[in-house]
């Protein structure tokens, strides 16, 4: 074995044992999910908790999305709320459609036959892959459109907000193609002969839901942790240099931003078939779309874990606090975020990773860990200098 070798494998090897310990992580947090919880939350005769989870869980994998492309990417998207939209009226659409006849408020408004847009939809299959076609197409279209001009900036994310409003008129409008306001509800649909609302349908909902955001996780990692995922970074860091180097950025963009949205779109899925109901106004409000992008604040940017974490984490506080103060909730979650960009601006994985519990522990009179010898911790010279570097990373 050469010298230059040995520190190339040494840095395999703990990479090799850096993915041995997440995946290990990963199982035993699917298990918790998919298996523990459950149980639990039965055993606590508070079961129906199981779909609150379900949504949550749900909500993290277009966090994932959205992670991906403003975290990793630095593009400021406050539309995904299109392509989850279009992910959940994808499956209603089915739900409604799949015997074959009109939905009710078809016949209510006076049409007679199935838009030629719904008839694709009386296939399972077809639902399944428009549910993550669409979006993605939508949103590659899209960006292909925005990037090609070199769009983006705060003019990337008027443009998407700006495009979010022409999609929620366009479901609010025609009320006999989309019911408009009313939306589609799903409850008491039924899927290969069970109602959508049971248990044990929103049981398999739930789970496929653990499996998927699992799936969407190690796609994501995968995205990031390579070349691709270090170019991604580079464009937000500098797209000029990229640029200069040779790269067309475009490219990567669409690219990306296509995965982001049918990431969306797998979870406005499930979401609105664990909700009862998809409408405009629960899926394309703009303070919807915003609410995504709290999410991967509060968990910290450019951390996939931060994402899934910050849309549980503000999730679950929304749930808890509209139940006990339904006037002022969002007050408390305006109160959040603006907590979290000051106190902590790389939000919570970001604070942890950036030694937070160290500074937590000082302010209670905890001595700082050592990081070196203790000798060399108590040499005055040592202290010095590192009170000047201290000085110096803080102006």
């Amino acid at each position: 074995m050469t010298e230059q070798a040995a520190p190339v494998q040494s840095t395999r090897k703990k990479k090799r044992q850096k993915l041995k310990r997440e995946i290990i992580a990963i199982a035993v947090l699917g298990i918790i999910l998919a298996v523990a919880m459950p149980a639990i939350l039965y055993a606590l005769n508070i079961g129906f908790r199981l779909k609150f989870l379900g949504r949550f869980l749900s909500l993290a994998i277009i966090a994932l999305g959205i992670d991906l492309i403003w975290g990793y990417t630095g593009l400021l998207s406050l539309g995904h709320g299109i392509f989850f939209a279009l992910g959940g009226y994808s499956l209603a659409m089915h739900l409604k459609v799949q015997d074959g006849e009109l939905p009710d408020f078809m016949t209510q408004y006076g049409v007679d036959q199935l838009p030629w847009f719904w008839e694709p939809y009386q296939s399972f299959p077809f639902t399944l892959i428009a549910i993550v076609v669409l979006p993605m197409a939508v949103a590659g279209i899209l960006g292909y459109l925005v990037f090609r001009n070199r769009i983006r900036g705060v003019y990337f994310s008027i443009l998407t907000q700006a495009a979010l409003l022409v999609f929620y008129y366009f479901f609010k409008g025609p009320i006999e193609l989309f019911n408009g306001t009313n939306g589609l509800k799903t409850d008491s649909d039924t899927l290969f002969g069970a109602v959508v609302s049971s248990q044990s349908v929103q049981f398999v909902f739930y789970e496929v839901t653990v499996l998927l955001l699992i799936a969407a996780y190690l796609l994501c990692r995968w995205l990031t942790s390579g070349r691709f995922g270090r170019l991604l970074i580079a464009i937000r860091d500098d797209e000029n240099r990229v640029r200069f180097s040779g790269y067309d950025p475009t490219g990567f963009k669409v690219v990306v931003f296509a995965i982001s949205g049918a990431l969306a779109g797998i979870a406005g899925a499930l979401y609105s078939v664990q909700t009862g109901i998809v409408t405009p106004d629960n899926t394309m409000e703009v303070a919807f779309s915003i609410e995504m992008v709290i999410w991967v604040a509060v968990g910290g940017r450019g951390t996939l874990v931060g994402a899934i974490l910050g849309a549980v984490l503000v999730s679950l506080a929304r749930t808890l606090l509209s139940e006990k103060f339904p006037d002022f909730w969002l007050f408390f979650q305006g109160g959040l975020f603006l907590l979290v960009v000051t106190v902590l601006p790389d939000g919570i994985v970001g604070w942890f990773r950036g030694g937070g519990i160290n500074r937590a522990r000082s302010l209670f009179g905890f001595p700082k860990p050592v990081f070196t010898y203790p000798s060399l911790e108590e040499d005055p010279e040592v202290q010095k200098e590192r009170e000047v570097f201290e000085e110096t990373e803080t102006r």
